[in-house]
């Protein structure tokens, strides 16, 4: 492919409308603005969500709170939580059976709190710089 083979696709770029044409164009005399009212004349302005002047509905609504939807997809695993395993790779799977990280996680990192006394072997696992340089001074190995 190149550049000069690139096109917009049909539909994509359409004609503008050239409105007060006549009748035969279909927006002629009133150019689709209607008879009367606010809209139909020049500088009728109109605020997006204004209710003349009611309350406007997203001030009528309570306000409720955020909850993000990606809260519990990542779960962090300390040094220490890695020792009691009894995998020999510790992946996803060998966390959720180890009762590490909740069964809903989908992805885990290990952080840098605690002491890692003896060799891991992580695949597939997100690690943090610290946690890092503490599992390759204790002897272990990252996968990724």
């Amino acid at each position: 492919m190149r550049l000069n083979d690139l096109h917009s696709p049909s539909g994509a770029r359409t004609k503008r409308k050239r409105v007060g044409r006549g009748p035969g164009s279909g927006v002629g005399k009133r150019c689709g603005r209607g008879d009367k009212g606010q809209h139909s004349r020049a500088g009728g302005y109109h605020k997006v969500g204004f209710e003349g002047g009611q309350m406007p509905l997203q001030r009528r609504l309570p306000k409720r709170g955020f909850r993000s939807m990606s809260a519990g997809e990542c779960a962090e695993v300390r040094l220490n939580e890695l020792q009691g395993l009894d995998a020999e790779v510790v992946d996803l799977m060998a966390l959720k059976k180890g009762r590490v990280i909740p069964g809903t996680a989908k992805r885990a990192k290990v952080i840098a709190s605690g002491v890692l006394a003896e060799p891991v072997s992580l695949k597939g696992i997100a690690v943090t710089k610290g946690a890092r340089e503490q599992i390759e001074a204790a002897g272990g190995t990252i996968e990724n």
